[in-house]
């Protein structure tokens, strides 16, 4: 699957990084410069290190990533970190540093750096090529010139790691593009190549969303000029131009990561200072009010679409139906504490506990209840989405009035597209402003909060 595939490349991305900032500090360690302070540059270097990599993308080196551009990616990293090195001694009052020796530790990164990244580079080809192991399985729709080219880059660049599948010489007006999904599912194909030229304008719609659905990779080849106008990326297998869809923020290692930080520290801060002591008391009246458990656990489905046990306080009733069917207004089910507790939010506090555990964020789509996510999912296009992301216990959905019950199809289809919104758009900025305006929310108290 290609979530699980991105997880390797992130892992991937996550050692190399290690590596990389070892070796940095290290040299930093062994070499004569005689810093005021020597505390303080070890994190000062590792921190502009990682947001100058950030910033210059140097770790997005991908299998069919040419030499030439790994060349340019070291380049420019080396002279921001030239410059930022050297920035230290003036910004941190350092008269005792040596230039020489300075110099001499910038020249042995840049031998330590290039050295490993392409030691990585030709060993990740070299283990693809002589042990068959971490191939993707591709397809390619369309027969001319340039898809011939691709598929020749398939067959001969063993190194990139391609396992080509097969060719469906599609054209206009005489391509099934169901015995082509069907092959897909059935030879577990990683990524699908299309040319542009060969099918019709809802074939392509339609293999984007079969793609959403399925976590597969789409990618074209342009045969015109008129696709170079859309937002998609740009890349070179070869010397075949090929285009992707536009990657979701979060499927960058450096984006989760921040966002996965600001989970865990989010969460831990609402665990420790609230949930260590509010808890037990909720959980008291919960216990004096009605008989049953203290928290309710309900399976939705989450990240990957993966089923995962999502905690809330209880607020009902213990019923038969608690699983399958929404809180209504005035519902019966809900108990005196019950509807204070919804009214106020509290009852999702015991979902921080997800977000620490790492199967849900701060912010995301709302995870839905499986009978509706089974209604929808074929209702509602880029409905999965939603689920490439994980669920949050706020969403930009609920701050814009989307929450509760769903009295029509309109309600999921609005609460969808702010989902896919927020999902392609995301940022931090925007994380903590939906929680800001989650807060102010419930201070104000909401319409569907029962």
């Amino acid at each position: 699957m290609a979530i699980n595939r991105g997880k390797f490349f992130g892992l991937r991305r996550t050692i190399e990084y290690g590596l990389d900032l070892l070796s940095i500090n290290l040299l930093a360690f062994s070499l004569p410069v005689y810093f005021h302070n020597p505390i303080l540059f070890y994190p000062y270097i590792s921190v502009v290190w990682i947001l100058i990599s950030h910033r210059n993308r140097f770790y997005d080196v991908y299998r069919h990533t040419k030499v030439t551009h790994i060349l340019v990616l070291l380049f420019r990293q080396f002279v921001f970190m030239f410059l930022a090195l050297y920035a230290y001694i003036g910004f941190f009052k350092q008269p005792n540093v040596s230039r020489l020796y300075l110099g001499f530790f910038f020249l042995l990164m840049v031998v330590a750096i290039s050295a490993l990244k392409f030691s990585k580079y030709l060993f990740l080809s070299y283990y693809r090529k002589k042990s068959k192991s971490d191939l993707r399985n591709v397809i390619v729709i369309g027969k001319n010139q340039k898809t011939n080219q691709l598929v020749e880059v398939f067959n001969n660049e063993k190194g990139y790691g391609y396992q080509f599948c097969k060719q469906f010489p599609a054209s206009k007006g005489e391509f099934s593009l169901k015995e082509c999904l069907d092959y897909v599912v059935d030879h577990k194909i990683d990524e699908i190549y299309c040319s542009i030229d060969a099918l019709e304008d809802n074939h392509i719609v339609q293999l984007i969303d079969f793609a959403d659905k399925k976590f597969k990779t789409v990618k074209f080849v342009p045969d015109n000029k008129q696709i170079f106008s859309k937002k998609l990326n740009f890349e070179y297998y070869g010397y075949v131009p090929v285009l992707s869809l536009k990657e979701i923020p979060l499927k960058i290692r450096t984006n989760y990561l921040l966002k996965r930080a600001f989970d865990i520290v989010f969460s831990s801060l609402v665990i420790v200072l609230l949930l260590s002591w509010l808890a037990p008391l909720i959980g008291i009246v919960i216990s004096l009010e009605s008989k049953g458990p203290v928290y309710f656990i309900q399976h939705r489905k989450g990240y990957d679409f993966r089923l995962f046990a999502c905690w809330k306080f209880r607020s009902m009733a213990t019923n038969k139906n608690q699983d399958h069917e929404q809180a209504t207004k005035n519902d019966m089910r809900v108990t005196k504490v019950g509807r204070f507790i919804r009214k106020t939010s509290m009852d999702e506090l015991p979902q921080f506990y997800n977000v620490l555990i790492g199967n849900m964020s701060v912010v995301g789509p709302r995870p839905l209840l499986i009978k509706h996510t089974n209604d929808y999912v074929d209702k509602i296009q880029k409905f999965m989405l939603r689920h490439h992301v994980k669920p949050g216990i706020t969403g930009l959905a609920q701050v814009k009035g989307y929450r509760g019950e769903i009295e029509k199809d309109m309600d999921m289809k609005n609460r969808v597209r702010l989902d896919i919104f927020y999902v392609e758009n995301w940022s931090l900025f925007l994380d903590v402003k939906i929680v800001m305006q989650t807060i102010i929310n419930i201070a104000k108290g909401e319409e569907k909060a029962y």
